[in-house]
């Protein structure tokens, strides 16, 4: 009657239409989700946890568990006002007469509503098995009460039914009129008339109305609140809920229409306990309201129980819901009864029933939003673990139930619905940081893994340009307790790229019971994870060092997505230092190394590879047109420090784009020197070096012109949009060294053997300088100050003759002797545009 008298027939029905469309859209997705697996206690919690993961399952647990304690509250008031309308005395009475006996003020309705709160509470306290027989009386009650109303509105004969409305100075009294069936009437309540409400004195509205309309169709979730006390619920909930969603939704359409056709716009406005009126047997109507709402109420109340319930039980919120765990022996959680009713209780302090419905139906429809949100994510998501035998849904339906949801929400109440969502977007941040990890699967991970692969196939290395280029890292680590701060280092260096992490296990898997790479995943990956580091974990095994990286660089990555620089630790017989122990990453906690890697090799014992190995990786990873880069001395790489330094100096990043052991040969526009040159740009870029500065050091000789050169490298920077100082170094002394050594003058066979650029054919650079020279040239890197926090330095390639590879190492550890943190570096791709 509240619904029809202030929307008129056209307006309810499009009310009705309007909910039962949201509510049969997430009817749809509650039936998919409940029959794909085995449903336990918590309902739409235990549906939205266990497909969105914990931090939205949690949030919107408790934003259901209120909606459900505000709802109980609110059919407690609901059940007030029908008792005092019938047993209240009369506004302007001292004393009533006849069953008119109970006092109506604010305190006395909060008592009768405490009372009432109490056996509902009574009754849940008892367990499931006596709710269930109390609903099902219930049930049939309110089944014979709409037989009897349907029948009135045919056998009663029209009447006047005096309306005693509350005033400011006594009473005021109207009259309505039941007319029976009528064409007058109906057309009369067609159209909207919306007017006070009696009750709360507030004007209503469309969406002040459809609030509390909405509030009377919640019951669909009533039946899933109970998952945990059904026998077969992936059977009994969509049956269940289906009809009662179709039932519910007739008997509306048909009440509604009764209502127009027979009785005027005042009686349904000012009294909404007119069926009593008209009733063919009036105590009834009164037994079968407050049946009926003394359900909804329990319903609420037992629902709110059982979702507190499953919260506790899945230690989300920690201590804080503990004392919810404990059950009787029974397994009823009389715990999270109790605390339910008393969050009831409090709620019921806010009085009419009208001032707290606009609240209970934002948090309804943000609950159904989110359970359509679970079931369009498991669809997206087309897991092949998600097939439920409810097929009657789509990700349209799932859509169209989010949409009519926000739409409705915010349309009612603006206030309320932003507040609902701040509230769990709150909740979201809070179980994020603060929950413990679940072992439920998340939504995310398969969504994530759908939408990778989709844009992985759409990346075509046919469409590469060099202006997109970025550096896509394959680091081999031996053992990560030697290695931390490298990590750390290249992860500056990747500048969005990929970066895998490379490990090979000296293993033969032909004489091995099973992988034993599993179990070290784990270890990898944990590793990632307290690092900070954005890597890939790539392991694999090999009969040798030099194989398993060959292995790594052909298979790490997919797609367009591969590695196309290798970055390997020096060569040289320094003694490993446990670099992890001491990070800030494990220094800071309390905890011990959890890690399961295996102690530092001895400097005494033998290593893994040779020197002669070694340097045929770097020149494996050559043939296959992937960069080097070799790190020297990058564990004593404070980088927290250099980068605290004053700000005076400011860090500096020594750059060396010429090739030292070739001085015969030097070039600062090959393709080595750009690529060299990009890396130290994109470690500038870093966020944290950002406050370095690049210094690029041009080797002059004497009557070269060495302002013309200079002015032509800075001309290339401007170029390439790279910001450095330049410094001129004379290096005369170092090349008379050479040329002291070298068989022939400049210019002759060797050098313009050199100046091919083959790829196959590596150059013999190694026979032509000695190690005077490299003394010579180490020092005159060392002896450029302030000493920078990290050097870039030319890599050669490795010599052609394979016997002359321990000569070739031995001549880099000269070069790099005592430089400190050293990056040698050899590029084979053009990695720089000029271009926009």
């Amino acid at each position: 009657g509240f619904v029809v008298g202030h929307a008129g027939l056209y307006q309810a029905l499009a009310m009705f239409a309007v909910a039962y469309f949201i509510i049969g859209m997430t009817v749809l997705s509650v039936c998919a989700i409940a029959t794909n697996g085995a449903l336990d206690a918590g309902g739409a919690y235990y549906m939205i946890s266990r497909a969105l993961g914990p931090e939205f399952g949690g949030s919107i647990g408790i934003m259901f568990f209120l909606a459900n304690v505000c709802g109980s509250a609110l059919y407690v008031l609901g059940l007030v006002e029908a008792v005092v309308d019938s047993f209240g005395i009369p506004p302007g009475q001292e004393a009533g007469t006849g069953v008119h006996v109970l006092p109506q003020s604010y305190w006395y309705e909060l008592l009768y509503g405490t009372v009432l709160l109490a056996l509902c509470l009574l009754v849940c306290l008892v367990g499931a098995s006596i709710y269930a027989k109390a609903t099902f009386l219930i049930f049939l009650i309110v089944a014979a009460v709409l037989g009897t109303i349907l029948v009135s509105f045919f056998a009663t004969r029209p009447l006047k039914v005096p309306i005693h409305l509350p005033h400011f100075n006594g009473t005021e009294t109207d009259n309505g009129f039941f007319t029976g069936f009528s064409l007058n009437t109906l057309r009369d309540n067609l159209g909207g008339g919306y007017g006070v409400d009696y009750t709360t004195g507030q004007m209503m509205s469309f969406s002040s109305v459809f609030a509390v309309m909405f509030n009377g169709c919640t019951g669909i979730m009533a039946g899933s609140n109970m998952s945990g006390d059904l026998k077969r619920p992936s059977y009994s909930i969509p049956r269940g809920t289906i009809s009662a969603v179709l039932f519910t939704y007739l008997v509306y359409n048909l009440l509604a229409f009764l209502m127009c056709a027979t009785c005027n716009r005042i009686l349904l406005q000012k009294d909404y306990g007119f069926l009593r009126d008209i009733s063919i047997f009036p105590p009834l109507v009164t037994v079968g309201i407050y049946a009926a709402t003394l359900s909804a109420a329990m319903s609420n109340l037992i629902g709110a129980s059982r979702i507190l319930y499953a919260l506790a039980r899945d230690d989300l919120f920690g201590r804080a819901l503990a004392l919810a765990k404990k059950t009787s022996a029974s397994g009823n959680p009389v715990m999270a009864v109790i605390i339910s009713w008393l969050v009831v209780q409090v709620v019921l302090f806010s009085g009419k029933l009208n001032t707290i419905a606009s609240v209970v139906t934002t948090f309804f429809l943000l609950v159904y939003a989110t359970v359509n949100l679970a079931c369009l994510a498991l669809e997206w998501a087309s897991a092949p673990n998600f097939r439920p035998t409810f097929r009657y849904f789509t990700w349209h339906t799932c859509l169209l139930g989010i949409a009519g949801c926000c739409v409705m929400m915010f349309l009612i109440s603006p206030v309320s619905a932003s507040a609902s969502l701040g509230f769990l977007l709150l909740l979201l941040l809070a179980l994020h940081y603060l929950s413990p990890s679940s072992t439920w699967g998340y939504i995310s991970q398969a969504l994530i893994f759908h939408q990778v692969r989709k844009y992985l196939l759409m990346l075509d290395v046919r469409k590469d340009h060099v202006k997109f280029w970025r550096p896509q890292m394959l680091l081999m680590v031996q053992n990560p307790r030697g290695s931390a701060r490298l990590i750390d280092f290249v992860n500056d260096l990747k500048k969005s790229g990929l970066y895998v992490l490379g490990h090979v296990e000296l293993q033969d898997l032909d004489m091995l019971p099973s992988d034993p790479l599993q179990p070290q995943q784990d270890s990898w990956l944990s590793l990632v994870d307290k690092l900070n580091v954005k890597a890939f974990v790539s392991l694999t095994l090999a009969p040798s060092v030099r194989h398993g990286v060959r292995q790594l660089l052909f298979t790490s990555g997919l797609g367009g997505m591969r590695p196309n620089t290798l970055v390997l630790g020096f060569y040289d017989d320094e003694a490993p230092q446990d670099g992890l122990a001491r990070h800030p990453a494990f220094t800071s906690t309390r905890e011990e190394v959890p890690l399961g890697f295996p102690p530092l090799r001895a400097p005494t014992s033998p290593k893994l590879l040779s020197a002669r190995e070694y340097v045929g990786i770097v020149a494996d990873a050559l043939k296959m047109l992937r960069n080097v880069l070799l790190a020297r001395q990058l564990e004593s790489l404070d980088k927290a420090w250099e980068l605290r330094r004053a700000a005076s100096p400011p860090p500096t990043i020594h750059v060396w784009p010429v090739n030292l052991l070739r001085p015969d040969s030097a070039r600062y526009a090959d393709t080595c020197s750009l690529f060299l040159l990009q890396m130290a740009c994109v470690l500038n870029m870093a966020r944290a070096w950002r406050r370095a500065s690049l210094r690029l050091f041009l080797c002059v000789e004497a009557g070269t012109m060495p302002h013309a050169q200079e002015e032509k490298l800075r001309q290339l920077l401007k170029d390439l949009r790279i910001q450095a100082q330049i410094q001129l170094v004379p290096w005369d002394a170092i090349t008379r060294l050479h040329w002291q050594t070298c068989r022939g003058p400049p210019g002759g066979p060797a050098e313009e053997e050199e100046e091919e650029e083959g790829v196959v054919n590596f150059p013999t650079n190694a026979t032509q300088v000695s190690d005077e020279y490299v003394c010579a040239a180490n020092k005159l890197v060392l002896e450029q100050s302030p000493a920078p926090a990290v050097r870039f330095l030319y890599l050669p390639r490795p010599p052609a003759d394979t016997s002359l590879y321990p000569l070739y190492l031995h001549q880099l550890e000269l070069l790099t002797r005592g430089l400190g943190p050293t990056v040698l570096v050899h590029g084979v791709s053009a990695v720089t545009s000029t271009q926009l």
